[in-house]
């Protein structure tokens, strides 16, 4: 397998050369856990991936070989500015194709993850940029996620949890971190607990207990769990 400096430019090409979707979807997977924590622990890589520690680690130093992440044992991972360049079009196709399959296809939001998690393998840079023109190259997909532009950067909201805002305060749902938890989404979708929804804290319950909702007039109720995977931004 060719390392990745001496294919053409070009991630398409890249993509083609290595022919290998495992390779795209773990540089994915450690693009968005180095969000939270960098750099990324193989152990962290192994369950996200759910292979055993030994696979993801084998994995791991192909793609060190193929300089598309950075691995030292005992420290973690990072990503080249190769692997980073990689991921973040897989993630672009992704979100791009999750927005289209609802947007002209008439999928709901709780169907398209897993599709997407599919075609964004396949898809050529052609046809991304034409499912980017026909959507007016939005910012955004189904579930809130900032889809990355051509060259990698993407829109940035102030958000944080919905658990953690106080009583009485209005907030804008922005995104649901779950989105590939299709049950959860069809709850959300039922509630009204959608991107772009105005909601109002009227209580929270103590030791733990749920939150009391206005949303459209209407009082709801949900778990703090729940309310966990829904980042908002405040109004």
């Amino acid at each position: 397998m060719p390392e990745i400096e001496s294919l053409p430019d070009g991630t398409s090409h890249q993509r083609h050369n290595l022919n290998h979707q495992a390779i795209e979807d773990y540089l994915k997977t450690i693009y968005m856990l180095a969000q939270d924590e960098s750099p990324v622990s193989t152990s962290r890589i192994a369950e996200a991936r759910d292979v055993k520690p030994a696979s993801a680690t084998s994995m791991i130093k192909r793609l060190a070989n193929l300089r598309m992440v950075n691995y030292e044992k005992h420290y973690g991972v990072t990503l080249t500015p190769s692997g980073e360049k990689l991921a973040l079009e897989v993630i672009r196709h992704h979100r791009l194709i999750e927005l289209y399959l609802m947007e002209a296809l008439g999928f709901s939001w709780d169907e398209v993850h897993e599709q997407a998690d599919i075609l964004e393998h396949v898809i050529s840079e052609k046809l991304e940029e034409r499912i980017a023109a026909a959507l007016n190259y939005p910012e955004f997909d189904p579930h809130g996620d900032p889809i990355p532009a051509k060259d990698g950067s993407m829109a940035l909201v102030d958000v944080e949890m919905l658990s953690m805002v106080a009583p009485g305060q209005m907030v804008w749902v922005r995104r649901i971190i779950d989105d590939a938890n299709s049950e959860l989404l069809r709850y959300l979708a039922e509630m009204g607990l959608v991107p772009g929804t105005a909601v109002t804290i009227q209580s929270i319950a103590p030791f733990e207990g749920p939150l009391t909702l206005i949303i459209d007039d209407e009082t709801k109720v949900i778990g703090r769990n729940v309310a966990a995977s829904i980042l908002v931004e405040l109004a």
